[in-house]
């Protein structure tokens, strides 16, 4: 490999890198909210004293959380100016407003409300405080739907103007959010982030539940979670169905390499549906494929004979890496389907009356506690990976945005980003278990509901 070619693999690890950790954040601070706003809730008006402890467990989780996100997403953004200058000074007209509108959010509303919520309880009025909660939550979404309005003008760009240097502007304001895969990009990520919360926190309430089985808090948990992805399950493979279907018809290389199809079938035959192959690009086959002849065209077309564009219509040069795509695929389908099936029995066993009791099911979700977000994760791969090689889909190479730095000091930069994410998420990693192992505090002066005083001001109950 030449000197440019590695500066642009590491370029790519650092950024993948970065991006991992700071979505994997971004996305539980972002599906922790709603449940945040939900134990209030439960709380203030239900005088559910289990629904408080769980507020005051998860909410330090919330607040440490958003404060690592906000400073990896610094790290990452930055990046565009130093590994991706090219690109920035290509798109910058559209992405970075975007940017813009996203780290005002996040930091001028998110973080600061966040301190708000941590610190302003029993200290401000408790429907302030519940207002400031439900602020939180909806900063959290705000901030996703620029990121991804970026992300997605990036995927499927449409609306845009070139001036004289060849630079992409917006043909008017609404030309931000008409990228036509951003509806269903924001919507699968958005209830990705929520299951992944859900299942995050079934797993830990069995967890404590196995091992304190009369603890309120993680009864109030675990039904609140299992309950709640049951229900996000379904309509998530309706919206990743949609997505699909967009897929399909603006960037069908991916979808070819989702399915590692490298040639249509025969006539009369549907797409089949590849379980196991292990695609070589190279020779443009799989090998030890198992496959269930027409079911394919069942997801991909709805029906048993629609066929999809084989990766063999397409230039060699434009295709993407299939073989990561293709198992990072069927990780996030099969990972969905495992979460789904668990959530369902977890379910089933509440309405009997032995969900607490049922000690195989609380391993299962104690063993499923990463799956949402190794499955958000996977869509992650997916997603980018499988738009390689381009970075605005059709108009700007990757090659063509990587900023040309000395080989030495991107060695450097690499190694020095990878040292210092794996000793801060480890030693976070290690504080984190120990504390949703740890028992719940107690003595606490908080109140469990809302109470009146003379006046007709709210006040906190203790």
């Amino acid at each position: 490999m030449t000197d440019a070619e590695w500066v642009l693999l590491l370029s790519r690890g650092q950024f993948a890198l970065t991006m991992g950790m700071h979505i994997t954040l971004a996305a539980l601070t972002l599906g922790l909210a709603p449940f945040l706003v939900w134990f209030e809730a439960r709380w203030l008006w239900g005088g559910r004293d289990a629904a408080r402890q769980a507020l005051h467990f998860w909410i330090k989780i919330f607040a440490l959380t958003v404060a690592v996100g906000a400073v990896t997403g610094v790290v990452m953004e930055f990046q565009f100016g130093t590994n991706w200058a090219p690109f920035s000074k290509k798109t910058g007209g559209f992405i970075g407003p975007l940017l813009f509108f996203e780290v005002l959010v996040a930091f001028f509303m998110e973080s600061a409300l966040t301190g708000v919520m941590l610190f302003g309880m029993g200290k401000i009025r408790p429907r302030v405080h519940f207002v400031v909660t439900c602020l939180v939550a909806f900063g959290a979404l705000v901030s996703a739907f620029w990121i991804l309005a970026a992300n997605s003008w990036m995927q499927t760009p449409v609306n845009y103007l070139r001036n004289g240097s060849g630079a992409f502007m917006p043909a008017d304001w609404l030309a931000f959010i008409s990228a036509p895969s951003f509806p269903w990009r924001f919507g699968h990520m958005v209830l990705a982030s929520y299951i992944a919360a859900a299942v995050m926190i079934a797993g830990i309430a069995a967890w404590r539940l196995l091992h304190r089985p009369d603890e309120s808090a993680a009864r109030c948990m675990l039904v609140c979670a299992i309950w709640f992805a049951a229900v996000a399950l379904p309509v998530q493979f309706v919206t990743g169905d949609q997505h699909g279907e967009n897929t399909l018809r603006y960037q069908p290389a991916k979808l070819a390499a989702m399915e590692a199809a490298w040639r249509p079938p025969s006539a009369g035959e549907g797409e089949p549906l590849r379980i196991f192959a292990i695609p070589d690009q190279r020779a443009q086959l799989n090998h030890f494929e198992l496959a269930i002849p027409d079911i394919g065209s069942l997801y991909l077309r709805h029906n048993l004979t629609g066929h999809i564009k084989s990766l063999s219509e397409f230039p060699a040069a434009e295709l993407p890496p299939v073989l990561p795509v293709f198992f990072a695929f069927r990780m996030m389908v099969g990972l969905g389907l495992l979460m789904f099936a668990a959530q369902i029995i977890a379910v089933v066993q509440h309405l009997r009356g032995r969900l607490f009791t049922c000690r195989r099911l609380l391993w299962t979700m104690t063993i499923l506690t990463p799956a949402g977000f190794i499955a958000l994760l996977a869509g992650w791969v997916v997603s980018e990976m499988g738009r390689q090689p381009w970075l605005v889909q059709g108009l700007v190479r990757t090659a063509e945005g990587v900023s040309a730095l000395p080989l030495k000091w991107l060695i450097i930069s690499c190694c020095s980003v990878a040292a210092v994410y794996a000793a801060v998420f480890s030693y976070g990693m290690r504080h984190f278990l120990r504390y949703v192992a740890a028992p719940l505090p107690s003595g606490e002066v908080v109140s469990t509901k809302i109470s009146t005083v003379p006046g007709g001001r709210s006040s906190w109950k203790d």
